[in-house]
């Protein structure tokens, strides 16, 4: 039987953690998931799905024609301008391309006040598109009014 410290302990830890008679059951936050809309074709965004995927994202992966994806970019708001070849949603943002993993979680726990990132283009270097000489890229934040800012560098 748990006694009333115990009890009071588990509860400052929130849902996070279940005492159950001396053990403690731990559960750590949900586990985002990531909605991935791309060709079916495209090696790249296959990678960048493995990419994200073992970072701690769970991907749900959307094969779309690629009249289908002008369909969804403009619907997203994604400006021309930093449109890649795929595009994914996770909690309320927009993730356009080649975007790390370790932004879009940055981007999760600060909560910015944006539509979503991108990565416009197929960057050499980024996630997904290893291989050859890397490039330096910048990863833009945008709004839905289309105006952008740089969120990083990489």
């Amino acid at each position: 039987m748990s006694s009333r410290r115990d009890w009071l302990r588990s509860s400052v830890l929130g849902a996070a953690a279940v005492v159950v008679g001396k053990h403690r059951l731990f559960a750590g936050p949900a586990t985002p998931v990531i909605t991935v809309y791309k060709d079916p074709g495209c090696d790249c965004c296959a990678k960048w799905v493995k990419h994200v995927a073992g970072h701690g994202f769970v991907a749900s992966v959307r094969d779309v024609s690629t009249s289908g994806m002008d369909d969804i970019k403009r619907t997203m708001n994604v400006p021309p301008a930093l449109q890649s070849c795929h595009t994914a949603v996770v909690c309320r943002y927009v993730i356009e391309g080649h975007v790390p993993a370790d932004l879009i979680k940055k981007l999760l726990a600060e909560q910015a006040p944006v539509l979503g990132l991108a990565v416009p283009g197929m960057v050499t270097g980024s996630p997904g598109m290893e291989g050859g000489q890397a490039e330096h890229y910048n990863v833009v934040a945008f709004e839905r009014g289309g105006q952008t800012r740089v969120y990083a560098k990489r």
